[in-house]
């Protein structure tokens, strides 16, 4: 049946209909990354805002402490961002490959949190000490909730002295490829980070200074670079992943057209076969009456 000029058409039908699909999910593909991208370029002035505010903080000669992430016992908080869903390749076997192989670099044992079921399934079958896991959110929109819901879990735990550091571990869009894994520590601050925004040039002649309670000042503007950070992550991370899932679904699209190719030329053949025996049926046939009438 698969060989016959019916069975060969129901086949390429079907293969139609997948590539329709395919070129949908391309088009949906290409349409998330554009959106996640813009996010993170509208991120530009907020950051620089943020970063102005803060070497006003830093340029003070007593700066106020921030006790909360000062405490000697060093326990690491983790985020780790993945996907939930698939067709992405190794996106979260990379992700958390990477987010292993980093830890053992901590001087304390980590605590996980993950973005993404899948990637939470597989820092699990790693071994890593998970506290839970965030839905992966589906739209630009639901980045905001998230990052909301992982600042107010961190500040929890750090209040409880749970955790004193936090880090993020994600793919990142590259040049050449189509994602990278990275790592950035949020917290404690980097000190050579502190001291550049400190000595930075004020954009104007006139040197601001800090009205009302410093430390409730510098702890809006952390939260604020905290905000940025982790939208930031989280944009890439969604950016990425799509990337990985264009890119399969272009090597998808390939190989659907080679088959539907290959299904074209097996028709031709067969159908051709099909009408040389009609003709050698029809050539027989005229040839038997002949031989009768003779």
């Amino acid at each position: 049946m698969s060989n016959t000029t019916a069975g060969l058409q129901h086949k390429i039908n079907g293969a139609r209909d997948l590539f329709s699909i395919v070129r949908t999910m391309k088009s949906v593909a290409a349409s998330s990354i554009e959106q996640y991208e813009k996010s993170v370029h509208a991120l530009t002035d907020y950051y620089r805002a943020v970063e102005l505010g803060l070497s006003v903080c830093f340029r003070e000669k007593r700066p106020a402490p921030l006790p909360v992430w000062q405490k000697k016992r060093v326990v690491a908080g983790v985020i780790v961002f993945g996907s939930d869903q698939g067709l992405v390749g190794q996106f979260n076997d990379i992700a958390a490959e990477f987010t292993v192989k980093m830890l053992t670099t901590l001087p304390a044992k980590p605590v996980v949190w993950a973005v993404g079921e899948r990637v939470h399934v597989r820092l699990k079958d790693a071994g890593l000490p998970l506290r839970g896991f965030y839905n992966v959110p589906n739209s630009v929109k639901a980045i905001t909730p998230l990052v909301e819901q992982i600042l107010v879990e961190s500040e929890t735990r750090y209040d409880k002295g749970e955790i004193t550091a936090l880090y993020l571990f994600y793919n990142r869009p590259a040049s050449g490829a189509v994602y990278t894994t990275v790592s950035q520590q949020l917290l404690p601050l980097d000190e050579v980070w502190q001291k550049e925004l400190a000595e930075r040039p004020w954009p104007t002649g006139i040197l601001p200074g800090i009205i009302g309670d410093s430390t409730l000042a510098l702890r809006v503007f952390i939260r604020g670079y905290l905000f940025i950070s982790l939208f930031r992550a989280c944009a890439e991370s969604l950016s990425s992943e799509n990337s990985s899932r264009l890119a399969a679904m272009q090597r998808a699209e390939k190989n659907i057209e080679e088959l539907m190719a290959d299904l074209n030329r097996k028709f031709q053949r067969v159908r051709q076969s099909d009408i040389d025996e009609e003709l050698f049926d029809v050539i027989s046939g005229f040839e038997a009456l002949s031989t009768e009438k003779k």
